[in-house]
């Protein structure tokens, strides 16, 4: 029988590449990953890895249940926390995974209500950009996803197996030094930043004003490309160049010496909450997704 402490510890393995590292990573010692190993190869009656000097590498049995691993747990999670719900313990876990706009303007609201309403609930944040987020979420690493897709991109399916909780609208901005020409328009045609040197965001970003402007007619100049949002708001501050930034990546920075400013046509990414379909059912996670939610609606009603 193979037994979910065993494929832990096999992720963990497979993950880090030695058992020391996994030992570090797991809070145990190197002989007992050993020991674990050793039992659940004797559970599948086949070798699980092969160790080749200090390396270490899967076999094809290896890689199979590694794969499958990521489900077994997660459901098997599910099922702890929902009985332990169902036991009256009024405890729960939540790993929350959220992209560094959301997890300075949605994350703290949410989370603040969430310990108000489930003083028992732990919740832990680590912050990763989609696609990354999406696919801790489903190698079980994360059991709440924040994340965002353009409006009309492709890849709409991408996230057919999940539990989508939609969050808001968030609408790209265009950021100008103080003293540029437009600075004081109510809204420009992005075709009119054509000649201009542009400051890129997150690669996601990069990829969403690359497209936005070739549809427009041109295709940008990017003379510095950072995932620090304040780093762009500095270096537009500074008049090096251009942006277009999403409205929540504005709120979450304090930027001097810029202007925003509308851009015509109006291009957005939707922001939504990601679970898998077990991990739905639990209790700390559904409350987590309405808090999010509650959030979500309390910042828009401020826009």
């Amino acid at each position: 029988m193979i037994e979910a402490r065993h494929l832990r510890v096999l992720r963990a393995v497979a993950t880090t590449g030695s058992f020391s590292a996994a030992a570090r990573e797991l809070g145990c010692t190197q002989p007992a990953v050993s020991q674990q190993m050793k039992s659940l190869e004797a559970s599948v009656g086949t070798p699980l890895l092969i160790r080749t000097g200090r390396e270490m590498r899967l076999t094809q049995a290896g890689e199979a249940l590694v794969r499958h691993a990521a489900g077994i747990i997660a459901g098997l999670t599910a099922a702890e926390e929902e009985v332990a719900a169902i036991a009256g313990l009024r405890a729960g876990r939540v790993r929350l995974v959220s992209f560094p706009s959301g997890s300075s303007t949605l994350v703290p609201t949410a989370l603040a209500a969430l310990r108000d309403a489930h003083p028992g609930t732990r919740v832990s944040l680590e912050e990763a950009e989609p696609p990354r987020s999406v696919e801790m979420l489903r190698e079980g690493d994360c059991d709440v996803a924040l994340a965002f897709r353009y409006e009309g991109a492709a890849g709409a399916e991408e996230w057919d197996d999940l539990v989508v909780r939609p969050l808001l609208s968030d609408r790209l901005v265009g950021l100008v030094p103080e003293r540029h020409r437009l600075a004081r328009a109510e809204s420009v045609a992005i075709g009119e930043l054509a000649d201009e040197p542009w400051i890129a965001g997150c690669p996601r970003c990069r990829g969403q004003l690359v497209e936005v402007c070739e549809a427009a007619g041109f295709s940008p100049r990017i003379d510095f490309a950072t995932d620090d949002y304040p780093a762009v708001a500095g270096l537009v501050g500074a008049g090096l160049g251009v942006a277009v930034l999403p409205q929540l990546a504005i709120e979450s920075v304090r930027p001097r010496g810029v202007r925003t400013v509308a851009l015509e046509p109006a291009v957005r990414r939707e922001i939504v909450a990601l679970t898998l379909p077990d991990l739905a059912q639990v209790p700390a996670v559904t409350a987590t997704l309405e808090k999010l939610a509650a959030a979500a609606g309390r910042g828009q009603n401020t826009r």
